[in-house]
């Protein structure tokens, strides 16, 4: 197993199962989850690049309608194939020529059987390395770790992983359970595509990981495909995370013993003071992570319970 990156809970099997049992118990209902028959897979995977899934539904059942096999495919027309992608407005042509390919390959070359690994999957033409990885994991259990943009937003914002391609492979093969790509790699997706957008839903959604995410802790929910990150240092998200940290360590706390732990220039009636202090908490009042209890002219916080 990949090393654990330092940011993950040592008991990181809570982080698994909280993940799993999420996707369980609610996941969007797409058809090409209900399967695992490798061609309608393979089909809904070179539909959904770069077109929304919502589209791709009924073009992917029309398709499957038509050609419904590996077969059936290799044996069509390509310029009748090409001429149903047009139709259906799903973008960029080729991907029908190379589906087309692919699908002559399989009953040629294979005997009309699908790969199993990733490997294998990308030597039929237009599968690249992130499809054949998705065809392995959800057609045959066999994938690696899937790392999409969504797939790098959720790490990057929950574990602080480097914007860097191996911190996020490495991350994320380590976070997979063994034998397990086709629950996993649909679930961290989804937590990407529902919880985690560019603008997050983490209460509405009911994210599994907000007890360990950083982002939800210190409100900063940048990452690679939000780049409008700025400076930490003196920030905002900086205070927050220094509130938070310090009411886990004392629990309860009057403004003026919370604020020198926030800002060592926090000066009851100054500009960084006590009305300061009370909106930085509204706000994390407000994100469900603070307790305010005023009571006379004294105001205490607490981290939520």
């Amino acid at each position: 197993m990949t090393e654990l990156p330092e940011r993950v809970p040592e008991r990181y099997e809570a982080v698994q199962d909280a993940l799993i049992e999420w996707y369980e118990t609610g996941h969007r209902a797409f058809p090409w989850r209900e399967t695992d028959d490798p061609y309608a897979i393979l089909v809904s995977e070179v539909m959904s690049q770069q077109t929304q899934l919502d589209r791709v539904v009924d073009a992917w059942a029309d398709f499957l309608d038509r050609w419904p096999t590996v077969a059936d495919l290799a044996a069509a027309d390509r310029g009748t194939v090409v001429a149903f992608w047009s139709d259906h407005s799903l973008g960029y042509n080729n991907r029908a020529k190379y589906l087309h390919e692919a699908a002559t390959q399989i009953v040629e070359d294979h005997d009309g059987e699908f790969p199993e690994s990733p490997a294998g999957l990308t030597d039929l033409m237009g599968v690249g390395p992130y499809t054949a990885n998705a065809v392995a994991s959800f057609a045959f259990n066999t994938g690696d770790a899937v790392v999409d943009t969504n797939v790098k937003r959720v790490l990057y914002r929950a574990f602080s992983i480097p914007d860097e391609d191996a911190a996020f492979e490495d991350a994320a093969s380590a976070l997979m359970p063994d034998g397990e790509s086709r629950v996993w790699n649909n679930a961290i997706m989804e937590l990407g595509g529902v919880a985690c957008e560019k603008t997050p839903a983490c209460d509405q959604a009911h994210c599994p990981w907000r007890e360990w995410c950083d982002a939800y802790e210190t409100g900063d929910f940048t990452a690679p495909d939000v780049p409008t990150q700025p400076s930490f240092e003196g920030s905002r998200r900086q205070m927050r995370g220094r509130a938070i940290g310090a009411l886990k360590e004392h629990d309860r706390l009057a403004l003026d013993e919370l604020g020198p732990k926030v800002r060592v220039d926090y000066a009851p009636e100054g500009e960084y003071g006590r009305q300061w202090l009370v909106e930085l908490l509204g706000d994390l009042a407000d994100d469900g992570l603070v307790e305010l209890d005023h009571r006379g002219e004294q105001t205490t916080a607490r981290l939520h319970r």
